[in-house]
């Protein structure tokens, strides 16, 4: 469950940066968009993929919850704008495109 207030790893702010979008943006895909795709096996520790339209916009965040036991944040690994020119998700941006 995503928390208020997430921590932006550098990655994210340059990709936020570079893609216009906004803190606000961000804390609204984690509080109240789709939980699309986890990754229990991330080296970094368990994470996440939330899809999210503020403002119309698709926007998917990856981030993983820590602190759980003590202090409770969401770290926010990246966040882009998912462009269906690269083929990676159907236009639904929730479904990744299987390749054979």
């Amino acid at each position: 469950m995503p928390y208020p207030n997430p921590e932006l790893q550098r990655h994210a702010r340059r990709e936020m940066r570079a893609e216009n979008i906004s803190i606000e943006e961000v804390e609204w895909v984690l509080l109240q968009g789709d939980r699309i795709e986890d990754y229990p096996d991330d080296p970094r520790g368990a994470s996440y993929l939330m899809l999210g339209f503020p403002n119309g916009r698709p926007i998917h965040v990856c981030a993983s919850d820590k602190g759980i036991d003590t202090n409770p944040f969401t770290f926010v690994i990246t966040v882009y704008e998912p462009n269906l020119s690269k083929r990676v998700f159907e236009d639904d941006y929730r479904t990744r495109i299987m390749r054979s």
